[in-house]
């Protein structure tokens, strides 16, 4: 993609500057491992999108061969700029069209960096122009993995027998070991270079198959290391020291903010001193929790934070998220929360003590001695910036005197309509000073809510004393350092916040824009945002806001909100981090916590090979009181809450049938050979039942899964638990067919499949229900022939039960949750169709009396 290069448009043909991305299709040469650079350079910041407003008519272009002149003309310093070193290099170009397809210059050197000239004769993915770029000059080393140069080149092509003949062209890049070139694939056009008559003169430029190429390299300094910075993968943590904040939608005011206070050493430890250790307490102090998290976390986290707790803690809806709102409202809202939570604790009045000032408004008689005031507290101050230029012009109008006269004379008590004076006075400043800057008022003549971009000046260091009353305490000097500025950029419809702070009481400032941090220098934190009118080396210009894209001479960029600490309060206000310990209780929670998520997160990579596989036991049978074999639909519930409810188990696809019966066998304390799985399997009634067990011990439970369960249910399996015989030994039924030789089914014959799978043993589950308490219990499971009449089934209720022989019964059949059915003694287990996993009920039965005395005591029964 060609990119436009607005910096370098001359007289002499227009620059195309073009990220170079590999040669033609085609090319017939190696090319280097690292290819051309692809990053255009930044153009983000609203000071760098600049165009002249007033172009002054072009002189006569200097000669190529006068380097100050041409790098004068073409490639001024920038006054926001420092150089670090300049170079000049020519390059004599012979034998043009017979050089290979990629050519490198000599190596030079600037600020102890090696470049070179990197060129395409015919051209870099452009056949019809020629390219040049600077790149670094490594040759076969490649540079350190955090190497970098930010510099302002300009290449010159031009005749070595008339210097007057020349295409230049200007850029600047932040060179890295990843970008190691930038350039120009558009460079100049072969026909244009290569015409017997070049732009008017009688000869070409590239003149006998010979040109010169002069590259002007100037390297600038970089003090706070993202100059030019593109920030793909870059690391706030590591090259700061600090992590930014995450932005929800619209958050960045907030972010500004609570940065702002996080730094405010005496703010933070006021904060983790609520007490939160409780369940109690932080059902009280949502709020103060969360920032405690908040803040804990800024301190050892490894990247961005997020304010989601906060903001929830908050009550905030997504329409709040979205919406911007007032910093200096939502201040005083967390003050007062916290100010309440700070009450009766270690923290009580710390933060009056710090953000609390007093001012007096008063009413003063001129000719009388009366004068009516009042004092009250102030936690922040809003400050005119229209018609002021200063912050001391802000504080003159604040305390500017007013004079009732005339028709507006003041009624004193006492003394009737009296000509007074009217105003207000600082008794005394805070510790951390909040200063908000009125940066939006309401228009009159366009009747609307306007920003004011004008110009206003703030000092890194305040004295704040003249605009105290006479008689108050000047003991103690009110010497305040700026230690914030919190910035908004853009109009009242569109824009951004971010802040410069300082982390030290005596360091330097910080950028602070959502989730990155970068360091800033002071001017970038002050004057880059007094606002008023672009200018560059006295010249007005005019700058296009990033957010609405139009295009002003006032900077869209100011600050909103300073933030001031008094100079003999700094130890006390920004302390040491050793002595701002956070509670005891919030690392060890927090480091849970982070290790939940890192655990949920790895189970989501891994998901893919793992199942879920739900476990019943007889256990879960006889806690269970409701229909069917086992409340599945609650599984993973507390134990104690419902003793019935299934266990889930995650476990990994590929484990087998016999690994994960040993692994049951190990969980539930059985010995080894007493337990085997059953599938479970929904039936056409809605029932939820045994099928057969699983007996492919080398199966995978995927396979299993995909062979016999369900897709509404997912994978169910009921452990049965054998019988012991009385050497210990597991006793399992035979799969062998149980009828005697004599059976009328068999009739002397071999049996058929069909028959042998009807004479099997069956799996039996029995409930009984206890008529006298009107409640229904799981007893366990029997085998029984299903040639067996119904009536077998009764010596072993009596054996479970422990009842005496006689004991007269019921037996149901239960078909499904609603419906029960009585069964026939006499009727074969088989004639019953009664199969695997069924369940039959059984009650005592009741003579005529015993049901009458039942029903007198439960009607419903």
């Amino acid at each position: 993609m060609d990119v436009s290069d607005s910096n370098t448009t001359t007289s002499l043909g227009s620059d195309v500057l073009m990220q170079s991305d590999g040669l033609d299709n085609g090319s017939d040469f190696n090319e280097k491992d690292d290819q051309v650079a692809i990053i255009t350079p930044d153009t983000n910041d609203a000071d760098s999108m600049v165009e002249d407003t007033d172009p002054a008519a072009e002189p006569a272009p200097p000669l190529a061969t006068d380097h100050e002149e041409m790098k004068n003309r073409f490639m001024p310093a920038h006054p926001d700029y420092e150089t670090e070193a300049e170079a000049v290099f020519s390059w004599d170009i012979t034998n043009w069209r017979s050089l290979p397809k990629r050519t490198h210059g000599p190596v030079f050197h600037c600020a102890g960096h090696p470049w070179r000239i990197l060129f395409f004769p015919a051209g870099n993915s452009a056949s019809e122009s020629v390219s040049f770029y600077l790149e670094q000059g490594f040759e076969n080393e490649k540079p350190p993995e955090d190497w970098y140069a930010c510099a302002q080149f300009m290449l010159v092509l031009h005749n070595p027998n008339d210097p007057s003949m020349y295409v230049q062209h200007v850029a600047q890049h932040r060179f890295t070991a990843d970008e190691g070139d930038w350039g120009f694939t558009r460079f100049a056009d072969k026909n244009r270079i290569f015409a017997q008559k070049f732009d008017g003169f009688d000869r070409p430029l590239v003149e006998g198959d010979c040109a010169r190429m002069t590259a002007y390299v100037r390297v600038l300094k970089d003090p706070t290391g993202v100059l030019w910075h593109n920030f793909i993968n870059y690391d706030s943590k590591k090259e700061t020291g600090m992590v930014g904040l995450r932005n929800q939608g619209a958050t960045c005011y907030l972010n500004s903010l609570l940065q702002s206070l996080f730094l405010t050493g005496a703010f933070r430890k006021a904060v983790y001193q609520i007490p939160t250790a409780t369940e109690k307490d932080r059902e009280v102090s949502q709020s103060a929790y969360a920032l405690q998290r908040l803040f804990y976390r800024l301190q050892t986290d490894q990247s961005a934070v997020s304010t989601q707790e906060l903001t929830h803690s908050f009550g905030w809806e997504s329409r709040q998220i979205f919406e911007q709102q007032d910093v200096q409202e939502l201040s005083r809202i967390l003050m007062d929360k916290l100010e309440a939570r700070m009450r009766g604790t270690e923290a009580e009045d710390a933060l009056p003590k710090m953000f609390v000032g007093k001012m007096k408004t008063y009413l003063r008689c001129i000719n009388v001695d009366y004068e009516s005031s009042r004092t009250e507290d102030f936690w922040d101050l809003q400050l005119n910036v229209s018609g002021c230029k200063s912050l001391h012009d802000s504080f003159k109008n604040y305390i500017e005197v007013e004079t009732l006269e005339g028709d507006n004379k003041y009624a004193a008590e006492g003394y009737g309509l009296q000509d007074a004076k009217k105003g207000v006075i600082f008794e005394s400043f805070p510790s951390i000073l909040h200063l908000q800057l009125k940066r939006f008022e309401y228009d009159f003549q366009r009747d609307a809510m306007m920003k004011v971009n004008d110009r206003y000046e703030f000092p890194e260091v305040f004295d704040a004393s003249p605009y105290l009353d006479d008689d108050a305490d000047k003991s103690e000097p009110y010497i305040y350092h700026l230690h914030g500025v919190l910035v908004h950029s853009g109009d009242l419809n569109a824009g951004h916040y971010y802040a410069f702070l300082k982390p030290e009481k005596n360091g330097q400032f910080y950028r602070f824009d959502d989730d990155r941090v970068t360091r800033a220098t002071s001017r970038e934190a002050t004057e880059e945002n007094f606002g008023g009118d672009y200018q560059i080396n006295g010249q007005l210009q005019k700058g296009q806001n990033p957010y609405t894209r139009q295009w002003s001479t006032k900077r869209s960029n100011n600050a909103y909100m300073l933030v001031y600490i008094r100079e003999s309060r700094l130890d006390q206000i920004m302390p040491e981090e050793s002595k701002i310990p956070p509670p005891e209780h919030l690392p060890a929670r927090i480091a849970e916590e982070k290790a939940l998520a890192e655990k949920k997160r790895k189970e989501r990579e891994e998901a893919h090979l793992y199942m879920q596989v739900l476990v019943a036991t007889e256990k879960h049978f006889k806690a269970y009181q409701g229909a069917d074999l086992i409340p599945w639909a609650e599984y993973g519930a507390d134990e104690q809450e419902e003793p019935a409810a299934p266990k889930a188990h995650r476990l990994l696809r590929s484990m087998t049938v016999s690994d994960f019966t040993k692994m049951m066998t190990k969980e539930y304390g059985a010995e080894e050979g007493t337990l085997r799985p059953w599938i479970m399997v929904n039936r056409q009634n809605g029932t939820v039942r045994p099928d057969h067990p699983l007996t492919w011990p080398d199966m995978t439970l995927e396979e299993a899964a995909n062979k016999f369960s369900t897709r509404t249910g997912g994978f169910r399996v009921f452990l049965e638990a054998a019988e012991k015989d009385a050497d210990g030994k597991p006793i399992w039924p035979s799969e062998e067919p149980v009828s005697a030789p004599s059976s009328p089914m068999t009739n002397g014959n071999a049996m058929t499949m069909q028959q042998q799978q009807q004479q099997r043993p069956i799996m039996i589950f029995l409930k009984y229900f206890d008529v006298d308490k009107q409640q229904l219990n799981g007893l366990g499971h029997i085998y029984m022939s299903p040639l067996d009449k119904a009536e077998k089934i009764a010596p072993h209720i009596l054996r479970i039960m422990g009842w005496e022989e006689g004991v007269s019964l019921e037996l149901y059949e239960e078909i499904k949750q609603t419906y029960i059915e009585r069964m026939k003694p006499k009727n074969t287990l088989i004639a019953s169709e009664i199969q695997d996993g069924d369940i039959i009920v059984f009650q005592r039965h009741l003579s005529e009396d015993e049901q009458v005395s039942i029903r007198q005591i439960q009607p419903t029964a």
